[in-house]
């Protein structure tokens, strides 16, 4: 019996649209890893009369954070390329800016965050717009995490709202 050896791609979708996502995913990647990072910061420093609220609030929005860049970074793996969001990277590549350190009033904490979080959903946006010329499966992806954002953004505001 003759041997064969069977070739199999590593994905089904070209590399110039493998390419375009991880222009595009990518940085949501990395703003969403810094938003992780921060909000973990955020949680452990928040003092104030919304304490317990915005303490758990901030540890639900880091899970959802966690959990999108994971769909995001596994997006463009799976389409054949890596993705760099090490600290180091995050750290000069994010849009978020940063928080200010040490204890913080919750109003502060929020006005801090929520800046951070538009940040992000400036990145997002970004993502959805260019994403929908490339690959519709990767905007879906961008399209949840710009929902579910903004839903956490909306939950945060209001600890503070008048």
């Amino acid at each position: 019996m003759a041997e064969t050896t069977a070739t199999v791609s590593q994905t089904s979708v070209s590399p110039d649209v493998a390419a375009g996502v991880a222009q595009f995913l990518t940085p949501v990647v990395i703003d969403l890893t810094a938003l992780v990072v921060n909000g973990k910061q955020a949680h452990w420093h928040v003092r104030g009369a919304n304490f317990i609220g915005v303490h758990e609030l901030l540890d639900t929005i880091v899970a959802h954070a966690q959990d999108w860049a994971d769909s995001a970074a596994e997006r463009i793996v799976a389409l054949g390329l890596p993705v760099d969001a090490r600290l180091s990277t995050v750290a000069a590549k994010t849009t978020t800016g940063e928080l200010t350190a040490g204890f913080q009033q919750s109003e502060t904490t929020i006005a801090e965050f929520v800046a951070q979080i538009d940040a992000t959903l400036t990145t997002v946006k970004t993502a959805v717009d260019e994403l929908d010329a490339i690959d519709l499966t990767s905007q879906d992806i961008a399209v949840e995490v710009s929902r579910g954002l903004e839903k956490d953004r909306w939950f945060l505001v209001a600890h503070v709202a008048r």
